[in-house]
């Protein structure tokens, strides 16, 4: 099965492609498509996001679609920058950037209190069915920067059953306990298990 990833972040795909490498589906990009339309993420929550994509793409392919939206959740921020994530400090934020900022507004705050999580719904479309399936992680936002590997606010997000941050493990290590890594597993195991023959119907 031929399977669009409706995301323009490498980081990400190479993650999702690493995830998945044990089974039968094929892979495709977005730049694999010429003038693929750029999705605007305006939903209210991850999973009209991650939805919203996966439909834009598997329409404008005519291929099945996988999308993921992914938020941190600082609970001393009231939940944010949750559905911001990739955007906190604007729109041309780079990682460093989003990073900068949400050091700056936990300035002063205490271990006890710097409790987050990652969370990320995944979401397959194909035309016609919609699949979809979560997945968190739980963790500290510590005041420094630690590791090289990852992307985005790993550095910074602290597991301590690890006694590592998700940019100090390397990648099967993090797609073992990863939000990203969960919400995948659990989205293969439902297209498998519970819709894999209609949806093999379908594209038939």
């Amino acid at each position: 099965m031929k399977i669009v990833i409706a995301s323009g972040n490498k980081d990400k795909i190479a993650e999702i492609k690493s995830i998945f490498k044990e089974s039968d589906f094929t892979f495709l990009t977005l730049d694999d498509f010429s003038d693929c339309p750029e999705v605007i993420e305006d939903g209210n929550n991850l999973f009209e996001n991650a939805l919203k994509k996966a439909k834009e793409i598997s329409e404008f392919t005519g291929l099945p679609a996988i999308s993921d939206d992914t938020g941190l959740e600082v609970d001393a921020l009231d939940g944010r920058p949750g559905v911001y994530s990739a955007r906190y400090a604007g729109e041309n934020a780079t990682y460093s950037d989003n990073v900068d900022k949400l050091l700056s507004e936990m300035n002063g705050i205490p271990a006890q209190q710097r409790t987050a999580r990652f969370r990320t719904v995944c979401v397959f479309f194909n035309g016609e069915n919609i699949v979809h399936a979560e997945g968190k992680v739980e963790g500290q936002i510590i005041t420094e920067r630690r590791g090289d590997k990852g992307f985005g606010y790993d550095p910074v997000f602290y597991i301590e059953e690890q006694d590592k941050t998700f940019a100090e493990l390397d990648k099967d290590e993090k797609n073992e306990i990863s939000h990203r890594g969960k919400a995948l597993k659990n989205l293969h195991e439902l297209l498998k298990n519970k819709y894999l023959k209609n949806i093999e119907d379908n594209l038939t």
